[in-house]
This record gives C-alpha cells, structure tokens and sequence, in this order.
C-alpha cells in the first residue's frame, strides 16, 4: 500500500483534500484492508479479524431471515459493500452489513438507498472515527444505524440501535446481555441473541 494511502488523523472537522470519485477509484489494497474517506481523508482499516467476521456473518444471516419473515421482498442485505456518503463531505464508506432498497448490483451506491447500516467496530476504532461516521450516515439520510461493540474485555457484545430523527440519531435499542431480544430499530423488526453472534 503507497505511502499516500496510510491512515490520516482527523484532528478537526475540516474538509480534507480528497473526493469521492478519488476514493472510487483507489485500487483494491492486496492484504485484505479496506480504505474509507471521512470528511476528505483517507482512512486504512486493516483486515478484520476472524471475531469480527463471525460476528458479521451471523448477523447478516439474522437480519436477512427477519426481512423474509416480514415479507419485505423490497428489501436487500448485503455485507460490505462501498457507501457514497456525501461528495460535500467528501465522505465514503463501507459499512459491514447494509440492507437496502434496491438490488445490490455494483460496487457502491448512493447513501439514499440504505434502509440500515450495521457498524462492527473493532478495537482499532477511534471515538473521533465513531462519532465521524455516525455524523456521516446521518448527514447521508440512513434510517437506521446499528453500531456493534465489545464490553471492554469481556468477550461479550453491545448494540445499539438508532432511528434518525431529523439530523441526528436517538438511541432506540440497547442490547447488553445474551438472550432473546428484539430490536425495533430497524425496517422490520429482528430478534436476536447476542450470544449467538461469538463463538
């Protein structure tokens, strides 16, 4: 990976140098990271662990049989696909699970066909990262944001469910413990289990 593409600090809310249509057309780095744009800078996230792909791929699969359960055939999930934020922002992500209104051919898409958007956050994750990203998705119009943490060391999970409200998103679902739960921050509601989602 070029020098270029190194993980650039964001020390305020200024617009940085790069653009969308840069982003889009960054070569697929070899070693399995991924390279996002937040407010204009670069941001390299290294390969996500095999915790972290589990934990994804569970949950992809829960969400997906609670659309079909709801009937929601105007409804697509797909995992880590590329997310046109905001050119103004300068803004391009790629969340770990997004459902969408729209059947997910190509690469990246418009943040108005997102339904919901699933962030995984790994260790590596900075608060000022979070935060960025969840001004962005808000910014973008995304209904509803679930963000997927650790409890410190602890091997368990967290969840929170947000729904937009205006400009910003309110907390709606907080999931901190194993055991059936169902979330209603969502396009239809998904019950799950925390547990289900570790190995």
């Amino acid at each position: 990976m070029s020098a270029a593409l190194k993980e650039e600090v964001l020390p305020n809310p200024m617009i940085g140098p790069h653009t969308i249509e840069e982003w889009l057309d960054l070569p697929s780095p070899e070693d399995g990271s991924s390279v996002e744009l937040i407010f204009g800078h670069f941001h390299v996230n290294p390969p996500p662990s095999g915790e972290h792909q589990v934990a994804t791929y569970r949950l992809t699969r829960l969400i997906d049989d609670a659309i079909r359960a709801a009937g929601r055939k105007d409804l697509h999930i797909a995992p880590g696909v590329g997310v046109k934020i905001s050119s103004t922002l300068r803004t391009g992500l790629i969340p770990d699970v997004v459902i969408m209104d729209r059947i997910p051919a190509g690469a990246s898409f418009p943040a108005e066909a997102l339904v919901l958007a699933v962030e995984v956050w790994s260790p590596g994750n900075t608060r000022n990262e979070r935060e960025a990203k969840m001004i962005a998705y808000a910014a973008g119009g995304v209904p509803f944001l679930w963000t997927i943490s650790r409890k410190g060391n602890d091997p368990g999970l967290e969840l929170t469910a947000h729904r937009l409200h205006g400009d910003r998103y309110l907390v709606e679902n907080t999931v901190k413990s194993a055991g059936p739960t169902t979330v209603t921050a969502a396009p239809a509601p998904v019950t799950l289990d925390l547990a289900d989602l570790v190995f």
